[in-house]
């Protein structure tokens, strides 16, 4: 039997638990030479890494190593600092230790090849010398050329040496002049790619009650190469502009995601703290992101925000449909303090959830949201309507004449019941009065209320005398392309609704 309380919270962690296998894994310590870590992490894939550790620093001039940074810091926004030492020269070596790697470093040195036999198990030892690696490894041993192959044959291969500019972690370098000697903290900060987070976002909504609980989610992203251990991190909803520098790993830009069905963006501060422009969200304790790693945060949790079942169909001008058409069945709630959720919402996905006659959560589709101040009304469509559909017809189109087109303007001069001013039009203009039909159905058991907009009224500055001289349902004209109807159709029924424009087009 299926559990009837499976709540929003067991939602989530199964959830995770599909989408993010490695996080039900036991992390396992590893060594690092990291210090004391605060991370910045923005949604367009750059980060700000800042590194405090206790170093010994000679009196003079020294170098001095940092491993396990970020395999793609940018280098040149490197910022140096310890108390009596400035920066003289940096280096960054970033050619990590790999079989590859190390195979291509070894052209025109010496190795030992280990053939075992599988037959006997007898290990049989030669010197090579490695010729090239391009498109495989060939090497010579004495007078012949052979060509390392990957037939299952048990080979290794033995090096006499790491090659020095190669590093088993990625490798900061710094050349200092120091006014004395002795241990103190040094800092390193810079920017950084492969570090990236999103929202997602878990919504149970009661179509009954009318509300939904709704739970936000940090998914947080590591494609850095390195481990950050127990950091500071601090999550930042916005994108500051950056050109990438020289590492062609950050993305130059992230465009907005689509926002699926209607949004009015609002205008209440969040409490949240704020830096210039975007709003900070920090992750509780120390956060250790590691390496090829997903993990997820909670920032968000709240019950019972108003939100209602929203029908919409949005029809082309001239729009004639061969048959009827699935509606979109969105979801419409608002982000307001009044409405209960109270908060800005970063960009990211809305899941939709909602339970079945045993009480259990089906999901029901999703939607992208951007970057949504506090106090935002949205819409998000989550699918097609099974049982709603409308088809648009056009039912007549004619041309008028102009005497016919000037009979249904709205301004006139008349005076003593004359018309005194007469417009002569250089050039004829043809005048065209069309009819549309828009046809719902409606195999609900309840009534159902469809938003529908007409679009491409709007052709250009010389086509904006619109005209609707009749219509069943009046209409709001949200601009001058789009105009909107608020359509009931009954439970188990259907209803024909026409409207005439006149337009010059």
């Amino acid at each position: 039997m299926r559990s009837k309380h499976l709540g929003l919270v067991a939602i989530v962690a199964i959830a995770a638990a599909t989408a993010c296998p490695s996080l039900a894994q036991t992390a396992v310590a590893e060594p690092t030479a990291q210090g004391d870590l605060d991370v910045t992490i923005y949604n367009n894939g750059l980060a700000l890494v800042q590194d405090v550790r206790q170093l010994e620093i000679a009196n003079g001039r020294s170098r001095i190593e940092f491993p396990d940074v970020s395999a793609q810091i940018r280098p040149e926004t490197l910022s140096f600092s310890a108390d009596g030492a400035g920066i003289i020269e940096q280096n960054f070596d970033f050619d990590i230790l790999t079989p590859t790697k190390l195979m291509e470093k070894a052209i025109g040195q010496t190795v030992t090849l280990i053939r075992t036999n599988p037959a006997t198990g007898a290990e049989l030892r030669e010197r090579a010398t490695v010729l090239s690696t391009a498109g495989g490894v060939v090497i010579r041993i004495g007078d012949r050329i052979e060509v390392l192959r990957d037939d299952g044959l048990p080979v290794r291969v033995i090096f006499d040496r790491v090659p020095p500019n190669l590093r088993a972690r990625p490798t900061l370098s710094v050349t200092v002049e120091s006014d004395r000697g002795g241990t103190r903290p040094a800092s390193i900060r810079y920017l950084s790619g492969g570090l990236g987070w999103s929202a997602d976002y878990v919504a149970l909504y009661d179509e009954a009650k009318g509300t939904t609980d709704m739970q936000g989610w940090i998914t947080l992203t590591n494609q850095t190469g390195t481990t950050f251990h127990n950091a500071d991190t601090v999550l930042v909803a916005g994108s500051p502009q950056a050109s990438g520098g020289g590492n062609r790993n950050i993305r130059r830009s992230m465009p907005a995601p689509p926002r699926p069905g209607s949004f009015v963006p609002g205008t209440e501060t969040a409490d949240r703290e704020r830096l210039g422009d975007y709003y900070l969200y920090p992750l509780p304790g120390g956060t250790t992101i590691a390496n090829a790693q997903t993990k997820q945060v909670s920032f968000l949790d709240v019950q019972a925000v108003p939100a209602k079942r929203v029908y919409a169909r949005s029809v082309g001008w001239l729009a004639s449909d061969e048959q009827p058409v699935n509606v979109s069945s969105a979801i419409g709630f608002s982000t307001s303090r009044e409405q209960g959720l109270g908060d800005a919402l970063p960009a990211g996905t809305v899941r939709f959830y909602q339970r079945d006659r045993q009480g259990t959560p089906q999901f029901v589709g999703e939607s992208q949201i951007g970057h949504t101040p506090m106090g935002s009304a949205l819409t998000l469509t989550t699918g097609e309507a099974f049982d709603v559909f409308t088809q648009a017809e056009v039912v007549s189109r004619e041309k008028i004449t102009a005497n016919e087109w000037e009979a249904s303007s709205r301004y006139r001069v008349i005076e003593d019941g004359e018309i005194v001013r007469e417009i002569t039009s250089e050039q004829p203009v043809e005048y065209w009065r069309t009819t549309m039909r828009y046809t719902f159905t409606n195999a609900k058991p309840t009534p159902v209320q469809v938003e529908l907009t007409q679009a491409g009224l709007d052709r250009g500055w010389w086509s904006r005398d619109l005209r609707v001289t009749s219509e069943d349902v009046p209409g709001e004209q949200i601009n001058a392309d789009r105009r909107k109807y608020l359509v009931t159709v009954p439970a188990n029924g259907k209803r024909e609704v026409r409207v005439t424009y006149e337009t010059r087009y």
